[in-house]
């Protein structure tokens, strides 16, 4: 059996983000996943709540410096990386003043998410997989965990799908309870448009609600793990219906719950 090499793309990690289901599933995935073996990477936006001194990030400069155009903007990637000495993992940050300097993750004061979500959803996802082009490195899963890193499997399959680094690569999803409210931003299938993000089935993006940005992305997944028991049912059932290997929640110990996860990635 070939060697996994997982990618790991995260919304949150504990214990750099409090801890809830998401950001605790985060980092026992990639810590379990390479206690059975598997090369993992690990990636995660650098929020501004951080604290980079009591967690030791430091920028890695050889990752750095490259410019993004966002909504016709140039943004600086600043890649971090930090370790976890007692997962004895380690977790690579994609920063930049303009989308993460603020101490918030998602919503402001009020709750109310930031209007400019979406752009810092695009900023990540393509950060994240230009920074895996410059460490060469092929993963032969990538596991997108959180709606903010919904965006990477339409990367993947319309912008980098020629990239030998990423052509054979299975892409899974989680379905989990990080439901958003309302719509990300007017025109934010335009803006996925230019990013040469294109298929006719794009136009239930035109209301991207957190429904049918899921309803659009699984179409690009070869896997779907649920890792809720509060997850979209009829997400969960949409991707049943269009033919997709799904993992559904149970409530077990950490071994077979893992043990289950590499097992799901080994079938795909």
């Amino acid at each position: 059996m070939a060697k996994n090499k997982i990618l790991y793309v995260c919304q949150e990690i504990a214990p750099y983000l409090p801890e809830n289901e998401l950001s605790k599933l985060s980092l026992e995935m990639a810590r379990q996943m390479q206690e059975r073996g598997a090369e993992v990477r690990t990636f995660m936006p650098r929020y501004g709540c951080i604290n980079e001194r009591r967690n030791q990030l430091h920028e890695v400069i050889r990752l750095s410096g490259m410019n993004l155009i966002i909504n016709d903007n140039d943004h600086q990637l600043i890649i971090k990386v930090a370790s976890i000495p007692a997962a004895r993992i380690q977790i690579y940050f994609i920063d930049n003043d303009d989308y993460f300097a603020r101490r918030a993750i998602l919503n402001d004061e009020a709750g109310m998410p930031f209007e400019d979500n979406d752009d810092r959803a695009i900023f990540f996802a393509r950060g994240m997989l230009e920074t895996v082009k410059k460490l060469r490195w092929t993963p032969t899963v990538v596991h997108c965990h959180g709606w903010f890193s919904a965006i990477v499997p339409m990367y993947l399959k319309k912008v980098f799908y020629d990239d030998p680094l990423f052509r054979d690569v299975k892409i899974v999803l989680s379905l989990g309870d990080d439901k958003f409210d309302g719509m990300l931003a007017e025109g934010f299938k335009q803006k996925l448009e230019g990013e040469g993000i294109m298929d006719s089935a794009m136009k239930i993006l035109e209301e991207p609600s957190y429904e049918n940005l899921y309803r659009y992305v699984i179409e690009y997944a070869d896997g779907i793990v649920v890792t809720s028991a509060n997850a979209d049912k009829e997400l969960v059932e949409y991707a049943r219906s269009r033919g997709k290997h799904v993992l559904d929640y149970v409530e077990c110990d950490t071994k077979e719950l893992f043990d289950n996860y590499y097992k799901f990635y080994d079938e795909l």
